[in-house]
């Protein structure tokens, strides 16, 4: 059977940096699925419709194909065979993808997706309910976390690198964030939850590699 370690823990938290790292470490695939819920954001943006409007998004996802590969170790998600990796990294999109992943239609779509990736590769994946919904019965299965004011201000110097959102304060940051976490903790259908089999995991005041070697050390038969 094939490795899979599914990742989970709200906005900011470092998950997608540590599965990254984690998956590099194991010499295994890393799937980001924010991406690919990015991605239909992007899609429902470019014909006009609003990310939680259910009625007008439904219709696009027969027609719509949302992948990821792996390209020198990086990963590119492509959306209708477009490489849309660098469009999708945008505090706009960044909140339609929270919003749109609401809607039941778009997370059932794109969780098959994931887990076809999952049940013929070796595969670190991180999201929102990966151990709860996509991948249920993986082995390894850690919720990753961090205050608010940590997760801003890491947001924060991630934009400030694209050279974007330079004027943001972090007040602010930190009520996007807040409201994300709300969004993402309340929808109704596969919601963001801590199963109780996940290994908990605070990034507050950890380094990357602090929050790896964590990681690394609840993954004995796995790292050897």
């Amino acid at each position: 059977m094939p490795i899979n370690i599914a990742i989970d823990g709200p906005a900011g938290a470092g998950k997608s940096t540590i599965a990254k790292t984690l998956a590099k470490n194991l010499g295994i695939l890393y799937l980001d699925t924010g991406a690919m819920y990015r991605a239909m954001a992007l899609k429902a943006m470019r014909n006009g419709i609003g990310y939680r409007d259910a009625e007008a998004v439904e219709p696009l996802l027969p027609n719509t194909e949302i992948y990821a590969q792996s390209i020198n170790g990086i990963q590119h998600t492509y959306m209708d065979g477009e490489d849309v990796s660098h469009l999708i990294r945008t505090q706009d999109i960044a909140q339609g993808a929270s919003d749109i992943s609401a809607i039941p239609a778009v997370r059932i779509k794109l969780a098959e997706a994931q887990r076809k990736v999952a049940q013929q590769n070796d595969v670190v994946l991180d999201g929102r309910e990966i151990g709860s919904y996509v991948l249920p019965h993986a082995p390894y299965k850690f919720y990753i976390t961090a205050s608010v004011e940590t997760r801003a201000m890491r947001r924060l110097k991630e934009l400030q690198a694209k050279g974007e959102c330079i004027d943001m304060l972090p007040a602010k940051m930190e009520e996007l964030i807040a409201t994300r976490d709300h969004n993402d903790s309340t929808r109704t259908f596969a919601p963001l939850v801590r199963v109780p089999e996940a290994i908990y995991i605070d990034t507050t005041d950890m380094s990357v590699e602090q929050a790896v070697a964590a990681v690394m050390a609840n993954l004995p038969s796995v790292a050897e």
